[in-house]
């Protein structure tokens, strides 16, 4: 007996009703352009960041546009590149410099638009140009020094990797209690536990062998961008249920939009850099 297209499309979609096998490509095929970037050509990955928080950003001020909340793209668009250059040329002073001068462009830009709602969308503008390329710059500020740039940002990637993966198999596997359901419901304290044993199980040989470090600085490590993980998975989950959608686009198949896949990554960054230069590398 064979499967009809249902049967099929039942075996390739998981428990979230995504296609895996699109997604597990896609997955792959971004994870390869990342890290050659990242290990071959510094100044490739410094730029691929900036086309994918451009991206991103129209992503999140075009969701937010669907519910009548009108992002000034503009000086937000302008403000991503201006942060994320001025991070990787110059480190943390150009990126909070840029980060002023973008919330001063953005209050500035809706001073010409008639419409009622400059303090939603100001806000809004302020709250897009924070999330992502204030954030994804802590990104660019790991990849800066010489010696060990590229670990640093792979140490980044993998936790996140590890929290994402381990949660998922242990949430599906033995998830029971829910960690927040009304924000969440297939987010469990067992899929928690499982992130917190991957993450720390990948960060602690990163520390040791990547940047010669004591074990305990990767289970801080580990912990921390579990941590760090899990919240963002929250925090854009709260976005996308006050929004009414299940994913910010429909550009990568499998998986959604870029933001779909940067929302534990992004509030991640600055928690990793902050152990990665005051703890593990110190």
């Amino acid at each position: 007996m064979t499967d009809g297209p249902t049967g099929s499309r039942a075996r390739r979609h998981g428990r979230a009703g995504r296609d895996l096998r699109a997604a597990t490509l896609v997955g792959l095929g971004l994870g390869a352009i990342v890290l050659s970037t990242l290990f071959l050509l510094e100044q490739a990955f410094a730029g691929l960041v900036v086309v994918v928080m451009v991206v991103a950003v129209w992503e999140l001020a075009t969701a937010l546009g669907a519910r009548s909340i009108q992002v000034p793209v503009v000086p937000v668009v302008l403000g991503t590149v201006l942060m994320l250059v001025g991070a990787y040329l110059g480190g943390g002073s150009p990126l909070l410099v840029g980060l002023g001068l973008t919330v001063a462009a953005v209050c500035a830009w809706r001073l010409g638009d008639p419409r009622p709602g400059y303090l939603r969308d100001v806000s809004a503008g302020i709250f897009t140009s924070v999330y992502v390329p204030f954030l994804a710059g802590f990104a660019l500020l790991m990849v800066r020094p010489d010696d060990d740039g590229a670990w640093r940002v792979f140490a980044l990637l993998i936790v996140v990797v590890a929290s994402d993966t381990g949660g998922l198999l242990a949430g599906v596997l033995a998830g029971r209690h829910p960690m927040a359901p009304s924000v969440s419901p297939k987010k469990s304290w067992e899929g928690f536990a499982g992130s917190v044993i991957l993450g720390v199980g990948v960060a602690v040989p990163v520390a040791m062998y990547a940047f010669d470090a004591p074990w305990w600085t990767g289970v801080v490590l580990g912990v921390t961008g579990v941590v760090g993980a899990t919240l963002g998975d929250l925090g854009e989950s709260l976005i996308k249920r006050d929004l009414g959608i299940k994913d910010m686009s429909q550009l990568l198949p499998g998986h959604g939009g870029l933001m779909d896949r940067l929302d534990s990554l992004l509030p991640t960054a600055p928690l990793v850099w902050l152990v990665l230069e005051y703890v593990v590398t110190a």
